[in-house]
C-alpha cells in the first residue's frame, strides 16, 4: 500500500503579514473582498475594463481582482492560459507605495518579485510588471510644506523612503500611458503622514488619493480610508464637504470599532469603505458592521443632510426630533481651546501664599495658584461660575462610550489651562450644578458622539445639544420625554453611551 504524503501548507502571504510601518498597514483579504463586493457583478465579465491600484501595499485588492475576473471571463475566453494572460498583462495594474510594499506586491500579484522571471504568472519584459514603483519628490513651498501636507524633513534624499508618493504628485500616469484610461480604482492609501517624524501629531493623506482618483473620472473607486472625516480630522473640512455633497457616493460601509478592519491597528474612530459610480446621483446606502458582522439594516439617506456624517442609521431619527425644535445649541456657550491663554503643559505655584491675588488654576492632573494680573485673556469670566469639561476624551477600549470627560463646576476665582474648555459661565451656583448634570446626561454625550470621530472634545462637538432652560437639574427621563424619544430610541441611546453617576464627580468648588 503506498502512503499519500500530506501536501506541505504554504501559507497565504496576506494572512501572514504584519503592520511594516505607519504608512504600510495591508488590508485584509476578507475586507478587500467585501470591498469589492460593491461593484456591479457585470465588470467581472468585461475584458475591456482596466484596474488600478494606486496606493498597492500587500496586493490583496489586485489579487482578488485577478481571481474573480479570471471565474468571470470564462465565458469570453474558455482558454484559461489565454484569459490569464489577458488579465494580468492588460487589466490589473498598481502602483506600490514603498520599496516593500512593491516586492510584497509583486509577490502577491505574479507569485514572485520578478515579473520577468520564469516563476511569474505572466511573464513580462520587466521585473516590475504592471507595478512599477515610480520616483517621485515633494515640492516645497515658502513654509517648507508640500502640497501633501509632508514637513520639510521628508526630504530625504534618495537613500530612505520620502513617502512621496507617485499618484498623489501625479507622476502617474506617465506620458507614455497618457492615452490609457482606467476604468475602475480600488486600494487602500496610505493613511498619514508624521509630524516631524517624532509620532506626535500626524496629517491626513488619505484623502489626497481620494481626490486624485476621482478626479480621473474612471467608471467606479473603490477605496477604503479612516473615518474622521465624518465630523472631523486635521485638515478635512474641505474634503468632508466634497464627499457629503458628491452624490456619485453609492455605498458606504463603516466599521466603527477599533481594530476590526485592521486587527492590532489603533485608528481611532475606525475606518469605512466606500463605492464611488460617475454614472450614479442619488442617496447613499450606509452599513455598520461590528465584529465581522452587519448591525441593523443597510439605509440609503442623503450624506449632505448635515454639516456632518451621522455615521448610525439608528442615531438619524433621535436627531431628527432634536432639531425639529429649533433650540440653538451649546456650541455658542462652549470656549474656544485655551480659553485663558494658558497651554496644557503650564502649571502655577504649588500654594496660594505668595500671591497678591491668587487664582485657582485647573491644570493637567493638578490644581495650581497664578496671580491674577498675570493671566493672558478672558479675565473678565474668572469671577464667574464656570462648567470645565477636558478638551481630550479618549479611550483605549475598541469602542467609546462616554464621550465626554466628567465635569468640574469651577467657582469664583477660578481659571484653566488648554487642558479644559469652559462649556459654560454662570452667575450662581446652582445653574452652574444644573448644566453640569445636564452634560452627565446620557442624552447630551450621544448627542456629541454624533459629531466626534477622534478623542478631541472640542467646540464643534457640542453642535448638536440643545441650549435647555436651566431651572432644574435635567435626567435623561426628563429628556426623552421632551423629545419624545420611542422605546427603541432610547435603547439604542443608551446601548452607545454607558452612565455617568453625579456621585462621582468629586471636584465641584464650594
Amino acid at each position: 500500500m503506498t502512503l499519500l504524503r500530506p501536501r506541505k501548507h504554504i501559507p497565504d502571504i496576506l494572512d501572514t503579514l504584519a503592520q511594516l510601518s505607519n504608512d504600510e498597514v495591508p488590508v485584509r483579504p476578507t475586507v478587500a473582498s467585501g470591498m469589492l463586493d460593491l461593484l456591479p457583478q457585470d465588470v467581472w465579465s468585461d475584458p475591456t475594463l482596466r484596474w488600478l491600484d494606486p496606493g498597492l501595499k500587500s496586493g490583496a485588492l489586485l489579487r482578488e481582482v485577478a481571481r474573480r475576473l479570471l471565474i468571470g471571463l470564462a465565458d469570453w475566453e474558455p482558454d484559461f492560459e489565454k484569459r490569464r494572460e489577458h488579465i494580468f498583462r492588460n487589466m490589473l495594474f498598481g502602483l506600490p507605495i514603498t520599496q516593500i510594499t512593491a516586492l510584497v506586491g509583486r509577490r502577491s500579484l505574479y507569485y514572485t518579485r520578478d515579473a520577468s522571471s520564469d516563476l511569474s504568472v505572466v511573464k513580462f519584459d520587466s521585473s516590475e510588471g504592471n507595478l512599477p514603483l515610480v520616483p517621485s519628490q515633494h515640492v516645497f513651498n515658502k513654509k517648507r510644506r508640500c502640497r501633501c501636507g509632508a514637513g520639510k524633513d521628508l526630504d530625504r534624499g534618495s537613500r530612505r523612503e520620502a513617502h512621496a508618493y507617485a499618484f498623489i504628485h501625479e507622476q502617474f500616469p506617465p506620458k507614455e500611458m497618457e492615452d490609457m484610461k482606467f476604468d475602475v480604482i480600488v486600494s487602500n492609501p496610505p493613511f498619514q503622514l508624521e509630524d516631524g517624524g517624532h509620532g506626535t501629531s500626524a496629517t491626513p493623506i488619505y484623502h489626497h488619493f481620494v481626490e486624485r482618483a476621482v478626479a480621473m473620472k474612471p467608471r467606479y473607486v473603490v477605496m477604503i480610508t479612516p473615518s474622521r472625516w465624518f465630523a472631523g480630522g486635521k485638515g478635512l473640512d474641505k474634503y468632508r464637504d466634497r464627499m457629503l455633497n458628491d452624490h456619485r457616493i453609492r455605498n458606504l460601509v463603516d466599521y466603527p470599532k477599533l481594530y476590526d478592519a485592521f486587527p492590532g491597528v489603533k485608528i481611532r474612530g475606525g475606518v469605512s469603505y466606500f463605492l464611488w459610480d460617475r454614472e450614479y446621483d442619488g442617496p447613499c446606502t450606509i452599513q455598520t458592521v461590528e465584529d465581522g458582522k452587519h448591525v441593523g439594516p443597510a439605509v440609503a439617506r442623503q450624506l449632505d443632510t448635515y454639516d456632518v456624517l451621522v455615521r448610525r442609521n439608528e442615531a438619524v431619527s433621535i436627531l431628527e426630533k432634536v432639531l425639529a425644535k429649533g433650540e440653538p445649541t451649546l456650541s455658542d456657550r462652549v470656549s474656544s481651546r485655551k480659553p485663558f491663554g494658558y497651554p496644557t503643559n503650564f502649571h502655577g505655584a504649588k500654594t496660594a501664599v505668595a500671591l497678591k491675588e491668587p487664582v485657582t488654576l485647573y491644570g493637567s492632573q493638578r490644581v495650581s495658584y497664578v496671580e491674577r494680573s498675570k493671566i493672558p485673556q478672558n479675565t473678565d469670566w474668572i469671577d464667574d461660575w464656570k462648567v470645565l469639561v477636558t478638551a481630550v476624551q479618549g479611550t483605549s477600549s475598541a469602542v467609546e462610550t462616554q464621550f465626554l470627560g466628567r465635569p468640574i463646576v469651577a467657582g469664583k476665582g477660578t481659571a484653566c489651562t488648554e487642558t479644559y474648555l469652559v462649556t459654560g459661565r454662570f452667575g450662581d451656583k446652582s445653574e452652574a450644578q444644573h448644566y453640569a448634570a445636564y452634560l452627565r446626561t446620557r442624552f447630551v454625550r450621544f448627542l456629541v458622539s454624533l459629531r466626534k470621530s477622534t478623542q478631541h472634545a472640542t467646540k464643534s462637538v457640542y453642535g448638536f445639544v440643545p441650549d435647555v432652560p436651566l431651572d432644574r437639574a435635567w435626567t435623561d427621563a426628563d429628556l426623552y420625554e421632551r423629545y419624545g424619544f420611542t422605546t427603541d430610541e432610547v435603547a439604542f441611546i443608551e446601548s452607545q453611551v454607558r452612565e455617568m453617576p453625579a456621585e462621582l464627580e468629586g471636584l465641584d468648588e464650594e
